[in-house]
């Protein structure tokens, strides 16, 4: 019986070759989206799968009040980790502490290369389950020896073994290469990791020595695994007053330590007011409802076409239950094609998808690969696939098998115009959503480039910064000014403690006359150099920027806009800004100077108050150089990388646009606009193709009205307007329904943002002109065809 199903299935699907194609095209538009991206959402879900233990891996966040506000952040004080293991030691199968992911000089021989890692305790390489190739974890117990990736290891010392050999870190300390380790693949936390250095080398200094009783001192990381049987929820409870209960001082910002799972690193990022709040999970559920809304679209298609050419088959039915089929037997036999047609349709789906898949990865930065071996896969899609033949057949075959046998027999059948009724819904459903993700798409670019466009209160064009590594860069910065401005290649240079793109450290503890008594205030804090002002073209609203012609400047400050008003000063030129307790570590600061707010964070957040301190040991992070306009941009990077290479020969050269950077910040709101820009065009092709085998539907239904039309005068506009109208009618009216439904659900996700597009009315006026044109360019080619038929060969049969 399944066999004769089939095999009239197929001679159907022949006979019909137009409809099964586009049905088959369509559905196979519709799974490929649906595929892509279930592979791109297994593989967000799945991020850090490379950890065996990672049920039981966190790391040790906090929040911090202000004035009201909840902070959430992941940096903490050195006390914690001692607090730890004496309290709570047998929860925890491993504490580790590490640094900041840091950049560092490695030499060999003549050749200098950059390596990216952290310096850890021992016990972090267990809590990440570090794979090693040799070596061991204990060797982190030497200052002198580090681990080293196998690609680093590789970079390094070619195909010799690098184990024993001797390497130069940052021109200072000699280290021995104790311990190689697999390189962590690409879609996990850690993932690009070169080396792990000891973290008793790095604490050696003296500031760390001193932040070892600091309870507010929040400058580093740590990373825990949990003891088997313990629940993380259990040890955050147990950890959350430690530091208010350890320092009655931090009591004032009430302070709460908390675990966060690895699981949530990379999808659950945002907090607002101390309670998690969204990240890139929210991509994933909504692409998740894309790739549903896609394939239903499809579906809707199969339907429509499956139901407009009812007519058609009424005669097979009425045979087949005349001469005894059941109507179970029929509606098997319509899902049998429906099915036939999603294998066809999978299989092509599953082409496109190998044929797209390597661009894809390269829009979306995913390394996916089509999970040949994977029986989860096949089993998944296997129920996929009977999902979407369900979906797409079940409407038709039910109402195929509802006719009456005895009109379809005697001729007196017809579908009428209520048949027509749910395929005008369904085409309204279509366009209705394809219309709603254009307007959706179209404010997600509008956001996206009124944050591009919003004041960065510097110039960035022409300006480039030089990342410093090691102490050798220290109380050079004159000089190096003097040597590049002496080379023509650069009007203006100025160091920094942080790029200019970003915000590398806070502070609190500031007081000012007429502060609060109680008011907590917590600013971003950056060192720089003379010139700072002149060589970023930071725009002076009242006073000046730091002077040569000012010994007295060591001890001023520059503030922006947000932290005069901030402090509520209404003239801050002249005013103190001091820090610390009196008696311990105070410091009084003048402010010499007001700058406009600079976005060094989140375009799309409110401007951070900021202080900008003079860095009077010249130990910074950064140089910031101004480049000549009137040379080209290669040959002031020749001159630069000469009179560098001049002054340290044993450190490469390496610098970035400061423009470049700041545009990263955009990358991945571009990357999934992308992605949605792209979905959508596949969305509305999907709801074009249905419309085109409708209106094809159509044409060959009114072939001999169109003839007589035509035989009585009709111009060939005025058919293509009769077959025209109706189409455009259902788009108008999807419009009508998109059009609220996407503005209210787009104005709740805009509300998100402190700095705010509007939604513009244009946005709207797109979105209808070109829906209805791709609805009439969609249909014109039918309408225009019947309208141009010979009426001999349209009547003929009358």
């Amino acid at each position: 019986m399944i066999k004769n199903y089939i095999k009239i299935a197929w001679r159907n699907l022949l006979k019909y070759k137009g409809y099964s194609a586009i049905n088959i095209f369509g559905l196979a538009l519709g799974m490929a989206v649906t595929l892509m991206i279930g592979l791109w959402v297994v593989d967000e879900l799945n991020y850090n799968s490379y950890y065996k233990s990672r049920n039981r891996i966190a790391q040790v966040y906090q929040n911090i009040e202000y004035n009201g506000e909840v902070d959430t952040d992941n940096a903490i004080p050195r006390p914690l980790e001692f607090a730890l293991r004496e309290e709570f030691n047998d929860k925890f199968e491993d504490i580790s502490m590490a640094s900041w992911k840091g950049e560092r000089f490695m030499k060999v021989d003549a050749s200098t290369l950059v390596m990216n890692g952290y310096s850890v305790q021992p016990e972090f390489t267990d809590i990440i389950d570090l794979k090693f190739i040799s070596g061991q974890s204990e060797v982190l117990n030497n200052k002198n020896s580090l681990l080293l990736s196998k690609s680093a290891a590789t970079r390094l010392f070619g195909d010799k073994d690098p184990i024993g050999k001797m390497l130069t870190v940052d021109n200072e300390n000699q280290m021995i290469v104790a311990g190689v380790f697999e390189d962590i693949p690409k879609g996990n936390d850690f993932s690009g990791l070169d080396y792990l250095m000891p973290w008793s080398l790095y604490a050696d200094r003296e500031w760390i020595k001193n932040a070892s009783n600091q309870w507010g001192n929040d400058s580093f990381q740590m990373f825990v695994k949990l003891a088997d049987d313990v629940k993380l929820s259990e040890v955050s409870g147990l950890i959350a007053t430690l530091k208010k209960d350890q320092d009655p001082e931090q009591a004032k910002y009430n302070p709460e330590f908390f675990l966060w799972p690895i699981d949530s690193w990379h999808l659950y990022t945002s907090f607002e007011n101390g309670k998690q709040s969204g990240g890139p999970i929210e991509n994933v559920w909504l692409f998740s409802i894309i790739g549903f809304v896609v394939l239903a679209l499809a579906c809707i298609n199969f339907m429509n076409l499956s139901t407009a050419r009812s007519e058609k088959r009424a005669m097979e039915v009425g045979i087949r239950k005349a001469i005894g089929s059941s109507k179970n037997q029929l509606i098997k036999q319509f899902l049998s094609e429906s099915f036939l047609v999603v294998i066809f349709a999978f299989i092509l789906a599953v082409g496109l998808v190998l044929l797209f898949l390597s661009p894809f990865n390269e829009l979306s930065n995913k390394t996916i690969h089509f999970p040949w071996e994977s029986l989860s896969f096949w089993a998944t899609t296997l129920i996929f696939i009977v999902i979407t033949a369900l979906l797409s057949g079940a409407y038709p075959a039910l109402y195929l098998s509802s006719f009456r046998p005895v009109k379809v027999i005697k001729g007196t059948f017809k579908t009428g115009k209520m048949a027509a009724l749910p395929r005008k819904v369904l085409v309204v459903t279509q366009f209705s959503v394809s219309i709603a993700l254009i307007i959706g798409t179209l404010i997600v670019m509008s956001q996206i480039e009124f944050s591009k466009n919003r004041p960065i209160g510097y110039k960035t064009s022409g300006l480039i910064q030089i990342p410093l590594r090691g102490v050798s860069f220290w109380g050079k910065t004159d000089v190096m000014r003097n040597a590049f401005m002496a080379s023509g290649a650069v009007t203006e240079m100025a160091s920094s403690s942080s790029p200019s793109t970003e915000v590398w450290s806070t502070r609190s503890g500031f007081s000012w006359p007429g502060k609060p008594q109680d008011f907590q205030a917590d600013f971003s804090y950056s060192m720089v150099s003379y010139e700072y002002v002149e060589t970023l073209g930071l725009n002076v609203i009242s006073g000046r920027g730091f002077s040569r012609a000012y010994p007295s400047d060591s001890a001023a400050v520059l503030i922006n806009e947000s932290a005069a008003r901030f402090m509520n000063m209404q003239d801050p030129v002249g005013q103190t800004l001091a820090s610390g307790k009196i008696g311990v570590d105070y410091t009084e600061y003048k402010i010499i100077g007001v700058v406009e707010d600079v976005i060094a964070q989140s375009p799309y957040s409110p401007i951070k108050q900021a202080v900008y301190a003079f860095d009077k040991y010249q130990s910074a992070s950064y140089w910031n150089l101004r480049l000549n306009q009137n040379q080209s941009v290669q040959q002031n990077l020749a001159t630069i990388e000469e009179v560098y290479k001049n002054h340290f020969p044993d450190s490469p050269f390496s610098f970035d646009f400061v423009d470049q950077e700041y545009a990263k910040k955009f990358a991945e709101e571009e990357r999934i606009a992308s992605l949605a820009k792209i979905f959508t065009l596949l969305a509305m092709l999907i709801s074009c193709l249905g419309l085109f085998g409708l209106a094809s539907f159509v044409a060959e239904q009114r072939t001999k009205e169109i003839g007589v039309r035509k035989v009585l005068g009709a111009s060939v506009a005025n058919l293509w307007l009769l077959l025209s109208k109706d189409f455009v009618s259902l788009v108008v009216v999807a419009l009508l329904i998109a059009s609220p439904i996407a503005f209210y659900l787009m104005h709740q996700w805009i509300q998100k943002f402190a700095y705010r597009a509007d939604i513009s009315l244009w946005i709207f006026i797109v979105a209808a002109v070109g829906a209805l044109s791709l609805t009439l360019l969609t249909i014109s080619f039918q309408a225009i065809k019947a309208a141009i038929t010979n009426p001999v060969k349209s009547l003929r049969t009358e």
